[in-house]
């Protein structure tokens, strides 16, 4: 069995022989694995190529277009380092001490009319240069790893880091047809993703957008079906007719427990974080695990970063035994590591995931 096929085994619930192992580091935590393991692979570092399961494949091109001025769209003037991204949403460097961390300025917060919107220069994908997303989905197959193709910030977030989201949740408020053209446009653009990343033959689309806060929904559950579901919905459809078998992996941060059935009925495979700190995965588990799958559950609010090795791998096994035999969960951290995360911890995960392929799998 392949890493591959192990790990879509879990996540359809027919059974898997190793526990895949994955995690993100900051920028000190990756200085740090340059430290102890140098340019090695983590999977050769770790002595674990059965673990490490996954590789990304690059998304669609961007069409030429002019050069855009995006100050112009804000008033005052910004810090030295500002970078903008594709949507000309405007990252501010952050401190010394979290380097990885912008403070976000959004170009339309200020917009009064659906015009303004309208005249956006809004990127184009070339929805035509597929080819060099299939060849890379070939070679991650080659490798026996299964390929993702990861968009999260699919329409909410992407939504309201253009426009604002105090401004875009009055627009929704006062169903202003302003909402209705900004989520609109976006899930265009998701929709094009999605479907280039399910043609490509991509396993598993990584979709997400932030919905909950640390111990509530971020929106009544009134408004996520009326102005986000029937969305999501419509992307994770466009993905799965190039590709029924294509898994959705859809993230969101904090309690979203009110939400789940909605985002099962919009058509997602697999749910992450699920964060300890936020949602019991036991209770999570058994009310929706025999309908999807879960990725996450190993928390970077307290675990990682304030437990013992020990506690680590005490967290891995019970939760994969939760799980059970047939799979549906890939154990992980929940979130990007950060500095104060000891590397300990790291160490001890992904040896408890290598100790319960044989202990669990």
């Amino acid at each position: 069995m392949t890493p591959r096929d192990n790990l879509l085994g879990l996540y359809r619930r027919q059974g898997y022989e190793n526990a895949p192992a994955g995690f993100d580091l900051c920028p000190a935590l990756q200085a740090k694995y340059r430290e102890v393991a140098g340019d090695i692979p983590m999977s050769v570092y770790f002595d674990y190529p059965e673990g490490f399961a996954g590789r990304g494949v690059p998304g669609l091109h961007l069409r030429p277009r002019d050069p855009v001025d995006w100050t112009a769209y804000f008033d005052s003037p910004m810090k030295e380092g500002t970078t903008f991204d594709t949507y000309g949403v405007a990252h501010e460097p952050g401190s010394e001490a979290a380097k990885h961390m912008t403070y976000m300025r959004h170009p339309l917060a200020k917009a009064t009319s659906l015009e303004e919107l309208q005249s956006y220069p809004f990127p184009e994908f070339d929805t035509d240069g597929v080819e060099h997303m299939r060849s890379a989905v070939e070679k991650i197959h080659e490798d026996g790893v299964a390929a993702y193709g990861g968009m999260e910030g699919t329409i909410w977030e992407t939504a309201w880091y253009i426009r604002d989201m105090t401004m875009l949740m009055m627009d929704m408020t006062m169903e202003d047809e302003k909402a209705t053209f900004m989520l609109d446009k976006i899930t265009e653009h998701a929709c094009q993703r999605a479907e280039a990343f399910a043609a490509a033959g991509a396993d598993i689309i990584g979709l997400g957008d932030d919905i909950g806060m640390q111990s509530t929904i971020m929106m009544s559950k009134e408004m996520y079906d009326a102005w986000l579901k029937p969305r999501l919905a419509r992307v994770i459809s466009a993905a799965k007719a190039q590709n029924p078998n294509v898994l959705i992996h859809y993230h969101t941060c904090g309690f979203v427990e009110p939400l789940i059935g909605s985002l099962i009925e919009a058509g997602i495979d697999i749910l992450n974080p699920v964060q300890p700190e936020c949602m019991e995965f036991s209770k999570i588990h058994e009310q929706y695990g025999d309908r999807i799958s879960f990725n996450g559950t190993l928390g970077t609010q307290t675990t990682m970063p304030f437990g013992t090795p020990e506690e680590v791998r005490s967290v891995v096994f019970k939760n994969l035994e939760t799980a059970g035999p047939a799979g549906g969960l890939f154990c992980c951290p929940t979130h990007l590591l950060e500095p104060e995360v000891p590397w300990e911890n790291v160490e001890a995960y992904v040896s408890a995931c290598k100790e319960f392929r044989t202990a669990g799998g």
